[in-house]
């Protein structure tokens, strides 16, 4: 339930002139008549919600996102945020108890004795070995009798038994998100479950599901080597930002994830004032802000948060990470870039479909098909994250007997081409009309429009920029394409992070 490295803005992007094409009956792309289809309303706690009525099947897609996510994590804290969307899972003081009042003395013991035991643990060398032992088979045991008054995933069985599809969250470096697609007539009983976990979340199963996210981080960062170069690949791009953090956590935060800083990291980033409903498909307007008022418009708001982020200081030259792993050479390549809405930033939408999407793109012909250098190449606009400076990546893989170094050879001298050549009209427009196409191609379901409009206005403040993408993208020029090109693929803004296979 993580946002992982393949999960590009480009592509959202992408996604969101499809969805729009289908979805508003074919109207030209505008933020107008965008503007016209759905509505915004915006709750006296802060609580902004997104409609968009469409009757293409009795079904109602609906997303909530937080404006929060890894990157708003403390220093020492790192995994809170993808661990309490863990949490959120859990139950509240109504769902997943046989009888809070008497759970929750059980549930105040159980904080106490995991507290006691982290901060014997911290100790290392100098824990007292005998106390680690009591206090583990303590919380064993309250975890044991906790099972009696807890009921085990009751939020997922109130969904599917009425008729829910898509469940699932999502945590990012910008975002944390929950969804789920739903019959009409089943509205009202999300608002009674999101306004419940919105206000009234309990951390049942805390430290069971720590070690749950540990394992994780294991298997996708310590085992695999892509997730591994990945991770020490953005750990090395950024140096100050909190974008170089991994959102599943370092584990020695992980080890100390506590539910006293969790409970207070839920109540600032889960409140209403901090918070974008969307919801797309067979509704009235009028009904759902009716129950929408009703269920979350009492919920108080919270401070804005005063966090900001340390500033990247400009890359004065070229970092490579060499990563050792018994595994085939894996190649990441990464220049530093502005986020959207700059202008930039959509050029880079177009390089990257330039070399990379499709098979008639540049680094396929060129790079596995003419000269078969590589199984994969493949490149990424706007990662790890979009609300902060981020980066256009090349991820590539070399195909045996070529080097990782070969083919970063070749993919610099691909780069180079677009520093020192202009792109061809022809060509230029080929990738318009191409990205044109996978617009038509791509998403057209009520999600993927619940998903794009909460996306952007939680991202940037406005779900319009969906419908003026197309039109950005229309203007590019061969001129900007070579503009972008010199400015930031230049050496002394890259990163490069290579597997060497080894021990």
């Amino acid at each position: 339930m993580i946002c992982r490295r393949r999960y590009r803005r480009a592509f959202l992007s992408t996604l969101v002139t499809t969805v729009l094409f289908l979805v508003i009956d074919h109207l030209p792309l505008s933020g107008f008549e965008l503007e016209q289809r759905v509505q915004k309303h915006v709750l006296s706690n802060g609580l902004t919600v997104l409609l968009c009525e469409r009757h293409l099947s009795p079904t109602v897609s609906l997303y909530i996102r937080y404006r929060a996510g890894a990157v708003d994590e403390g220093e020492g804290k790192t995994g809170m945020a993808h661990l309490l969307e863990h949490m959120m899972f859990k139950g509240t003081r109504t769902i997943g108890t046989r009888n809070f009042q008497k759970e929750r003395g059980i549930l105040e013991k159980i904080a106490a004795t995991g507290r006691l035991l982290d901060k014997e643990r911290r100790k290392e060398g100098n824990a007292d070995a005998a106390k680690v032992e009591t206090l583990t088979k303590r919380l064993a045991e309250l975890q044991q009798a906790h099972r009696r008054w807890m009921i085990s995933n009751e939020i997922d069985r109130l969904y599917t038994e009425n008729g829910a599809t898509d469940l699932n969250a999502s945590t990012g470096q910008d975002l944390i998100t929950y969804h789920v697609s739903l019959p009409a007539n089943k509205i009202e009983l999300w608002a009674r479950i999101e306004s419940d976990r919105m206000r009234n979340t309990v951390f049942r199963e805390f430290f069971a599901e720590r070690d749950v996210v540990m394992e994780e981080r294991r298997q996708r960062s310590e085992s695999d080597p892509g997730g591994k170069l990945y991770e020490q690949f953005v750990a090395a791009a950024f140096t100050a930002h909190p974008y170089r953090r991994p959102i599943l956590g370092w584990p020695s935060d992980m080890r100390n994830l506590d539910m006293d800083s969790m409970a207070a990291f839920y109540r600032r980033t889960h409140a209403p004032n901090n918070t974008v409903i969307a919801a797309v498909g067979d509704l009235r307007p009028d009904a759902v802000m009716k129950l929408i008022r009703r269920y979350f418009g009492s919920i108080p708001r919270q401070p804005a948060s005063d966090f900001v982020p340390t500033e990247e200081p400009p890359q004065r030259g070229e970092r490579r990470v060499s990563v050792l792993f018994d595994a085939n050479p894996e190649l990441i390549i990464g220049y530093h870039k502005p986020p959207p809405p700059d202008f930039d930033d959509y050029v880079l939408d177009v390089i990257e479909s330039l070399l990379s999407r499709g098979r008639t793109s540049r680094f396929y012909k060129r790079l596995i098909e003419e000269r078969g250098l590589a199984e994969s190449v493949d490149a990424a606009n706007g990662l790890p994250a979009s609300r902060y400076p981020n980066l256009f990546a090349i991820f590539a893989t070399p195909r045996h007997p070529h080097s990782a170094r070969e083919l970063e050879e070749a993919i610099f001298a691909e780069i180079d081409l677009l520093k020192s050549e202009p792109v061809e009209e022809r060509e230029l427009t080929k990738i318009k009309n191409q990205v044109k196409a996978n617009y038509l191609r791509g998403l057209n379901a009520n999600e993927g429009l619940a998903g794009i409009l909460s996306y952007y206005e939680a991202l940037l403040g406005d779900y319009r920029y969906a419908a003026r993408h197309a039109d950005r993208i229309e203007r590019i020029t061969s001129a900007d394409v070579h503009r972008a090109a010199r400015k930031y693929f230049d050496a002394a803004n890259r990163t490069v992070a290579t597997i060497v296979k080894g021990p």
